[in-house]
């Protein structure tokens, strides 16, 4: 069932950004989001270390993108802002470079625009990624992205909460038919491998609220980067890109670094 954007903050609903935070150890979230997170941490203690794998996926691979000369990065779903910000992370490797941070949560986005109150690089905006044509248009206009060079597009932690009628594989497409040649998408998706008991529970706790997962197989995730060149390793689990030996998780995240090649 899709679900609109929300237009106020309600505490009392929680939200992936907040659960999120609360798992990386920050401050900026409600009771219904500690409740929900501890739930997942009931059922699998090791979801607060695939939380940090995932930053560190996130960051690792938009340096990956600037080192290959990506300037413009679009930070989709971009969450309560943690440190290492991808701001911190590639500036370091390009100071001219410029980010949008995008989310749908109020909450999100009070605090992104504080965060780039002080750095004009960084443009906090209030959209939703689900609705491409708009986001495109305002990415342009708001934030001043330039279509026609290279972009780094940064889903990491957002499309298992895209729903299968708000037809994600077509919003990555709408994305790729403008996105430069050079071009990286970077992402992460939740996978079925996962373990049954933590995708019923889950089910249960979000059903409805902007935390509620679709869980994909990895031939499906693959299927919604159609048209990209993808980087070895593949589509895998997140812990085989960041580093060698680290422990599986219950909730299996797979991750990907994909390219635009040239025509």
């Amino acid at each position: 069932m899709s679900r609109s954007a929300p237009e106020g903050i309600d505490p009392t609903t929680p939200t992936s950004a907040r659960i999120y935070d609360f798992l990386l150890g920050g401050k900026d979230n409600f009771r219904a989001d500690r409740e929900a997170a501890m739930q997942l941490l009931e059922i699998a203690p090791d979801t607060r270390t695939l939380a940090w794998f995932s930053r560190q996926f996130l960051t690792g691979a938009a340096e990956l993108a600037a080192h290959a000369g990506v300037r413009q990065f679009l930070d989709i779903g971009v969450g309560i802002p943690t440190s290492p910000s991808v701001y911190d992370t590639v500036s370091a490797v390009a100071p001219d470079v410029r980010v949008a941070s995008v989310d749908f949560d109020p909450v999100v986005h009070r605090h992104t625009d504080a965060f780039a109150a002080s750095l004009p690089a960084v443009t906090a905006m209030l959209g939703d990624f689900r609705h491409p044509d708009d986001l495109i248009e305002r990415l342009r206009t708001e934030a001043g992205i330039d279509f026609g060079q290279p972009i780094g597009l940064l889903l990491v932690g957002v499309l298992h909460f895209v729903m299968d009628d708000e037809r994600p594989a077509e919003v990555i497409a709408r994305f790729r038919e403008v996105m430069a040649p050079g071009s990286y998408l970077v992402f992460t998706h939740a996978c079925t491998d996962t373990r049954e008991e933590f995708v019923d529970r889950t089910a249960y706790a979000t059903d409805g609220t902007t935390a509620q997962c679709a869980y994909r197989s990895r031939s499906d995730v693959e299927q919604l980067v159609n048209g990209f060149e993808v980087l070895d390793p593949g589509v895998v689990p997140i812990q085989e890109w960041i580093g060698h030996n680290l422990p599986p998780t219950t909730l299996v995240m797979l991750g990907g670094v994909c390219r635009v090649s040239p025509q």
